[in-house]
C-alpha cells in the first residue's frame, strides 16, 4: 500500500468537504439575504469569517491525519524513510567491504 498516496487522498477527501461546507454556507447566506434576515455586508462578514475558521480547522485537521497516519505506520511496523535510507547506506557499505575482501582473496 503507497501510504503517501493514501494519505495524499484523505487529505484531498478534506479538502473536498470543506469546499462542500463553503458551498452550502454561501447557499445559506444568500437565502438570509433574500429573506432579509441578513444586509449582505453582514452576510458576506459571517461567510467570511466561517471561511476563515474552516481554513484554521483545515491545517489542524491535516496535521492530526499525518500524526494519526505516522502512529499507524509505526504501530504496523512499517518503517520509516529515514530507517529505509539508513539501512541502504549500510548495505552499500557491506556490500563495499565483501567485494574488497573478494579482490584480496583473488589477488
Amino acid at each position: 500500500m503507497d501510504s503517501n498516496n493514501w494519505l495524499q487522498q484523505l487529505m484531498m477527501l478534506g479538502i473536498g468537504t470543506t469546499s462542500l461546507v463553503a458551498d452550502k454556507l454561501r447557499q445559506v447566506g444568500d437565502e438570509l439575504v433574500k429573506d432579509g434576515k441578513l444586509n449582505p455586508e453582514q452576510a458576506k462578514a459571517v461567510m467570511d469569517d466561517i471561511a476563515q475558521q474552516l481554513k484554521s480547522e483545515q491545517g489542524t485537521w491535516e496535521e492530526q491525519m499525518q500524526r494519526q497516519m505516522r502512529n499507524m505506520m509505526q504501530d504496523l511496523g512499517v518503517a520509516r524513510q529515514s530507517e529505509v535510507d539508513e539501512l541502504r547506506g549500510r548495505i552499500d557499505r557491506l556490500e563495499r567491504q565483501v567485494r574488497d575482501l573478494e579482490n584480496k582473496l583473488w589477488r
